[in-house]
């Protein structure tokens, strides 16, 4: 079963190494440093550089329609035979809308608010960016659907970084 985890930068290299993955999305604030953990090929890792903001706000990149296109097409070209990593500097924000948006990009017949529990139950400080789920629900056709589940599951308990944890896929 394909398995996307999600973690904090500090964390990066040691749940790239637990959990076999073999390829990883790096979400960052454009320009800051960004290290490809070892063992992941270059053509396996992808890079978004947004900040993590929903509104525009001076010297921010805004997530944009052109952003989530890259989450969308790098985790549709996942060949989903080893886990995929998913982090942020805090693995609260981007990480976990990004893993939100690729669990319903690629079970497109399941529930959204049933993903939303999901995400949920396995990291109780998830607090997906706003922004970024609002584009993937209109890129994917969902109707507000998306939008409306993850303000069901509320704000997630404060945190200075999010706990690793993982989403399976049917």
């Amino acid at each position: 079963m394909p398995t996307l985890h999600v973690c904090p930068l500090s964390r990066l290299a040691e749940t790239v190494a637990a959990t076999g993955a073999s390829h990883v999305l790096t979400f960052v604030t454009a320009g800051s440093p960004v290290v490809r953990p070892p063992g992941i090929a270059p053509d396996h890792h992808g890079v978004v550089g947004i900040s993590d903001i929903a509104e525009p706000r001076e010297g921010h990149i805004l997530p944009a329609d052109e952003h989530v296109a890259v989450i969308l097409a790098f985790v549709r070209d996942w060949p989903r035979d080893r886990p995929l990593v998913m982090q942020c500097y805090a693995g609260i924000s981007r990480s976990t809308a990004a893993a939100y948006i690729a669990a319903c990009a690629l079970s497109p017949g399941r529930d959204e608010g049933e993903i939303a529990r999901t995400l949920r139950a396995a990291s109780p400080s998830a607090t997906p960016n706003p922004k970024l789920v609002a584009i993937a629900d209109r890129l994917l056709g969902r109707s507000g659907r998306m939008v409306s589940a993850i303000a069901g599951i509320g704000r997630g308990a404060e945190a200075f970084e999010g706990a690793p944890f993982n989403l399976a896929l049917p």
